[in-house]
């Protein structure tokens, strides 16, 4: 799993950990420098105010994240240009849409290690803003992928900009309309459902899978990630 320095989401990193663990499958993590990453501490802790409702990591999620904090290998990554892609049967890189994210969305061996996991025919699952990572690595195009939406990410930053400003834009162009612009039509880009809905183990919500790689939009599709990653090992 990649993780930037800081400003992941803990949803999208601890739920399909948690999936692969109990699946039976090591998880190792990997950061810029192979320093311990920090989770979005507002998503953590701080919240969004009379937003968090709406906002805020879910109490089911937080308590797995919690539970992934006291994971060895999660406090003692490697680096990323220490990892060789031929020992990893999965790479996933979870999202996050703070400043830190940019840590690993800009990072060029994170970029190659991403295409050169591809280039192997193996196994990659990418959600939220961790798609951007896989189309900077310039592998999607005759893919087919989703990521979170134009409509999710600007609605949210519509909510949010009086009180945080640009928190939800992690750059001026939105993940959809980049992504979109990796691909070979813009048809291959899945939206999903326009009214996204935080599914539940029981009620898994959207993902799309195209061979080996699988891509999800939000947090609130992550028990489906979740599954979709383990079914990509087994």
């Amino acid at each position: 799993m990649l993780l930037p320095s800081s400003d992941f989401d803990p949803t999208e990193s601890a739920l399909p950990w948690d999936a692969l663990m109990s699946a039976g499958h090591e998880v190792t993590f990997a950061t810029p420098t192979g320093e311990r990453a920090a989770a979005d501490d507002r998503l953590v802790n701080a919240g969004f105010g009379p937003l968090s409702p709406l906002l805020m990591t879910r109490k089911d999620a937080l308590a797995t994240y919690r539970r992934l904090e006291q994971d060895p290998r999660f406090n003692k990554p490697r680096a990323y240009a220490d990892v060789d892609a031929g020992e990893l049967d999965l790479l996933i890189v979870p999202g996050g849409h703070a400043p830190g994210m940019k840590t690993m969305l800009e990072s060029e061996a994170a970029q190659k290690l991403v295409a050169a996991q591809f280039a192997r025919n193996a196994p990659v699952a990418a959600v939220c803003h961790g798609v951007l990572l896989v189309a900077r690595a310039g592998v999607l195009r005759g893919r087919r992928t989703t990521a979170l939406t134009r409509t999710m990410e600007l609605s949210a930053w519509a909510m949010t900009k009086p009180f945080l400003g640009d928190y939800y834009r992690t750059y001026p162009k939105t993940v959809q309309d980049e992504v979109e612009e990796a691909l070979a039509s813009k048809d291959d880009f899945v939206a999903g459902p326009l009214v996204p809905k935080r599914d539940t183990a029981e009620h898994p919500g959207f993902v799309v899978r195209d061979g080996a790689y699988v891509s999800a939009r939000w947090p609130g599709d992550c028990y489906a990630f979740s599954r979709a990653c383990v079914d990509l090992v087994s």
